[in-house]
């Protein structure tokens, strides 16, 4: 049907958590789960397969969200390097990373901003003036 994602409905009842084995400080915090890990692992390999045939050749820079994206984002470029070894094709990757503050003492802001840009910045230097903050 030509969607990229996965709907989990309201009424959705999830799984019982005593099936799986849940860290010891988060047993307290939840309830049921709704996303198996193997789901999660599919859905990354479709993403990976999916930049690699959307991008053909193309140099790709692939930006992390630090603190909490860099394991997704480690497991999604692991695919990918994983089908550039494998396939027919090669995309070209470079990785860098990028922290964002969207809370300042509690309260959030209007805007995400980002920290630390000026490194990215120079991946393009037509647009060097628009990335100073």
């Amino acid at each position: 049907n030509g969607t990229r994602g996965e709907v989990t409905r309201d009424e959705e009842k999830g799984y019982n958590k005593n099936l799986f084995c849940i860290p010891k400080h988060y047993e307290e915090d939840l309830e049921r789960i709704f996303i198996l890990h193997g789901l999660i692992v599919d859905r990354t390999e479709r993403l990976a397969r999916d930049i690699m045939q959307d991008m053909g050749s193309h140099h790709v820079v692939a930006l992390c969200v630090l603190k909490g994206g860099y394991k997704s984002f480690a497991d999604l470029l692991d695919h990918i390097k994983a089908l550039n070894q494998n396939g027919d094709t090669s995309l070209p990757v470079t990785m860098d990373f990028v922290r964002l503050k969207s809370y300042c003492s509690g309260f959030p802001f209007q805007t995400m901003r980002a920290l630390d840009l000026n490194h990215i910045c120079a991946l393009n230097e037509n647009d060097k003036k628009k990335c100073r903050m």
